[in-house]
């Protein structure tokens, strides 16, 4: 008798969605369950009932939106510090509508780690959302590039800001770093050589009085705070 083929395909990644808008809703529904390695096992209207599935499912990922039900605050980063404290091998995607900063750093607030914030027009470029969804259930951590552009720009900072003491390279390294990148990836997207960002990202630390911190998770989120200074 033949042998039965052995499956090797990527295991599923078991996703619950939160989100208040149906519209919405369903469309990051959509975009996630078109990919064959996620899947949606659960699509919450408010912050109670993504609770609720939370400890019905236990999924990998959590994507959800900021501002839910019942309170419209930020019900999405309540849930990720929850499952930070009590479920810490779940992922959390929060989605956003708004490019605003602190509420970035409201979430990496006790560690970047399988963490991602995004805004919501991101759900219209497919890949990005999905990235975002591997990423965080890898343990690593994602930040939309336009919330970094806002913390890095350099002419938005008065000319007493430590930022100014930055070369324009520097604040791009930066820029990359605060994405989460590693150095070689940072290498590619710069055209740098992986010591050449070394170079870079010990001159930086040095410029801002950071201490070189070799994890990149806990790189993103000492960078995002200090940047969150005025």
């Amino acid at each position: 008798m033949a042998d039965h083929p052995v499956d090797t395909l990527t295991p599923m990644l078991s996703i619950v969605l939160a989100e208040d808008n149906l519209l919405v809703r369903e469309g990051v529904r959509g975009v996630l369950s078109a990919d064959p390695e996620l899947k949606v096992v659960a699509a919450c209207a408010d912050a109670d009932e993504l609770r609720l599935a939370i400890r019905q499912f236990n999924p990998d990922v959590v994507v959800t939106d900021i501002h839910m039900p019942p309170g419209l605050t930020d019900e999405g980063i309540q849930v990720a510090r929850e499952l930070r404290r009590d479920r810490p091998g779940i992922g959390v995607v929060v989605l956003s509508s708004r490019d605003d900063p602190q509420h970035a750093l409201d979430l990496l607030e006790h560690g970047s780690a399988g963490r991602a914030y995004l805004l919501k027009e991101r759900v219209a470029e497919p890949g990005q959302l999905r990235h975002a969804v591997n990423e965080v259930a890898a343990g690593r951590s994602v930040i939309d590039p336009q919330v970094v552009e806002n913390l890095v720009r350099a002419g938005s900072r008065p000319a007493s800001s430590p930022l100014s003491r930055l070369t324009p390279r520097e604040l791009e390294v930066l820029g990359e770093m605060a994405q989460g990148r590693t150095n070689g990836a940072i290498a590619l997207r710069l055209y740098l050589t992986v010591r050449g960002v070394e170079r870079h990202i010990n001159a930086l630390f040095a410029k801002l009085g950071l201490s070189e911190e070799q994890d990149a998770h806990h790189r993103v989120r000492a960078v995002l705070l200090y940047l969150s200074e005025h």
